[in-house]
């Protein structure tokens, strides 16, 4: 029960024992008070003070003899605790920062562990002494799945975010071959132009699609202009929002209007409890399966005729991506198969295809080759030089049976054969890089053909139990196929207040979900140069499986590049996305994270 003494408004009451030994601790032990400060302003002071002493109340310390005058009182220099910190003055002694005089004292010692000179002098907190460093701190956007534009949070110059790996300035970003999963952009401008098309904007938009029609805007929307279909508002541009309308169209098979048809890998859990009444039909099972080849077949056929520039077949275990001739740097079709197992690959040797395994490097310098058909070829994949690998096997020897030599009985143990040894060891290593991104698989040319009938047989292809059970694999495409249906990518835009130095500003985004594959992203950025006057900030999420797909498969550049690109033109993207489709991968394991282009120049990370 606390005890009022008159004339004295103490700030709280009771404090703990430890605050209270502390505050004994401050004081001059020479001081006939024994932990009672003595007043200036004389003895008729004490009273209160020593009575509030007594009742183990909390005292605030006297003020400097220069910085009152005569006997003014304590209370009249208490602070408002609700107020900014650094909205008053703050004397500086030396080179390290001061108290204010009026914060309550906390400790004997300052940070330096140096004693205090002035038992009346407090110790700021080190976290306040942080939060009054406004000038060193930064903004950044914390990317994750679910992050928002209010998710924003200050760190140190000296501090760096797990996403600041390559990055460059350059008027294009490099090609990325991944899957996005959402894309997030930020600008200081509006994207209400982004806001409910109208339904003749919407049909044009299609049509646009469909007939593979090219839209050129300005580089800035908001500039004069003598074209006369160019408007100064973006929100009035309908050439803007019907090119934006035909940016979102992507093709899938198969569609079922109730599952989420990607990602396949890793989607148990979200389509665990659909509808799904092939599981146990087989007939049904063998129907979706032949419309399925059928719709494979055809997607393959438009490739290697160049009227289709890349696709995607997504797996419950991995992901295939087929490209067409002169993209990534590539004379020929490729296609790459990631994760693999040694049971796949084992699998495609036998059936003939010939294929290489891209980041396997023989020597720490030469790309490792793996086009053996036969058992008695393959098991020099991994194979040194013959003098090396007769070193290496003894040396292994040695180490394996000194132990045997230590007892005596080495002569009554049978050593394994060298070539056992090797084949143990080839199979170990081909086990341990199951499941990563060291499994890519390259085909090229001819053998993707067989690599299609493979897969169209390929019994593993589709999960014989679980939620998946039965499901052909995910055909994702940018352009039209035989049994394709149409699909938008949901476009959502959002207007908040986020916080500044000074206040609050108006902070617009524009949301994207869906398979953004790679011609969407360079369509949509194009877009968005123009109407933001070429300032915004991206943020990517990546269907991590997909990432690989970066790792440069041509180490040099194709001689006869302008000839590809002009085969490729009839495939249906706009001549600056396929410009940089056919520019080598440079992102190697890695893909964007984070786009910002200011003035026309961006900069991005990985």
């Amino acid at each position: 029960m606390s005890v009022t003494v008159p004339g004295y408004s103490p700030s709280f009451k009771k404090p703990p024992e430890t605050l209270r030994l502390r505050r004994k601790r401050a004081r001059n032990p020479a001081d006939p008070g024994a932990g009672a400060a003595v007043s200036p302003a004389g003895p008729t002071d004490l009273g209160p003070r020593r009575a509030a002493l007594a009742a183990g109340l909390r005292l605030r310390p006297f003020p400097s003899a220069g910085s009152r005058s005569g006997g003014v009182a304590t209370a009249s220099l208490r602070r408002n605790p609700f107020a900014r910190l650094d909205n008053s003055p703050r004397p500086t002694v030396g080179p390290g920062p001061v108290a204010d005089p009026t914060w309550p004292p906390a400790s004997p010692l300052q940070d330096t562990g140096e004693p205090v000179s002035d038992p009346s002098s407090p110790v700021v907190p080190s976290e306040v002494l942080d939060f009054h460093q406004e000038n060193n701190m930064i903004w950044k956007e914390e990317f994750s799945e679910r992050t928002t534009v209010k998710q924003l949070s200050m760190t140190p110059h000296h501090q760096h975010s797990k996403y600041d790996i390559p990055s460059s300035e350059s008027v294009e970003f490099p090609v990325d071959w991944s899957i996005k999963t959402r894309l997030l952009f930020t600008s200081s401008q509006s994207f209400t132009w982004a806001d409910h098309l109208k339904a003749q904007e919407e049909a044009q938009g299609l049509v646009q699609h469909c007939k593979a029609t090219e839209v050129h805007l300005p580089d800035n929307m908001q500039e004069p202009s003598n074209n006369p279909y160019v408007f100064q508002d973006p929100r009035l541009s309908t050439e803007l929002r019907c090119a934006f309308q035909q940016s979102l169209i992507y093709w899938l098979h198969p569609s079922l209007p109730w599952l989420q048809l990607f990602p396949r890998i890793g989607a148990d859990r979200r389509i665990a409890g659909k509808t799904s009444p092939w599981s146990n039909d087989e007939g049904l099972q063998q129907i979706l399966m032949s419309e399925w080849s059928i719709s494979f077949t055809s997607l393959y056929n438009l490739l290697k005729t160049k009227l289709c520039p890349y696709f995607y077949v997504c797996t419950y275990q991995f992901t295939v991506l087929f490209r067409a001739a002169g993209l990534a740097g590539n004379d020929v079709i490729t296609a790459v198969l990631s994760p693999t197992t040694r049971g796949l690959r084992e699998a495609m040797k036998n059936e003939g295809i010939e294929f290489s395994l891209p980041l396997i490097k023989e020597n720490g310098q030469r790309k490792q080759k793996v086009s053996e058909t036969s058992l008695h070829v393959a098991e020099s994949e991994y194979k040194t030089e013959p003098e090396e690998e007769q070193l290496i096997s003894d040396e292994d020897e040695e180490e394996s049976f000194s132990w045997l030599e230590e007892m005596g009985v080495q002569d009554k143990i049978k050593k394994p054969d060298i070539s056992i040894s090797l084949k143990l060891r080839k199979e170990r290593n081909e086990v341990q890089m199951d499941h990563r991104p060291e499994s890519i698989v390259l085909v090229k040319g001819l053998n993707t053909f067989t690599l299609l009938n493979f897969l169209i047989n390929c019994k593993s292809l589709v999960a014989t139990s679980g939620p998946q059970a039965g499901l052909p694999p995910t055909l994702l495409s940018p352009i039209a196929f035989r049994g394709a249906t149409m699909q938008m990518l949901k476009a959502r835009t959002v207007n908040v207040k986020t916080p500044v130095y000074s206040g609050y500003k108006d902070q617009f985004s524009l949301e994207i979900t869906g398979p953004v594959m790679p011609h969407s992203l360079h369509s949509l950025t194009m877009l968005l140069k123009s109407a933001q006057k070429g300032s915004f900030s991206a943020g990517l999420y990546t269907h991590e499986p997909t990432s690989i797909f970066n790792t440069c498969t041509q180490m040099e550049k194709l001689p006869n590049k302008e000839g590809l690109e002009k085969e490729l033109a009839n495939c249906g993207l706009h001549l600056k996305t396929l410009s940089q489709l056919t520019q080598l991968p440079i992102l190697g394991k890695s893909s964007l994270r984070y786009m910002e282009m200011d003035n026309y120049i961006c900069n991005w990370r990985s």
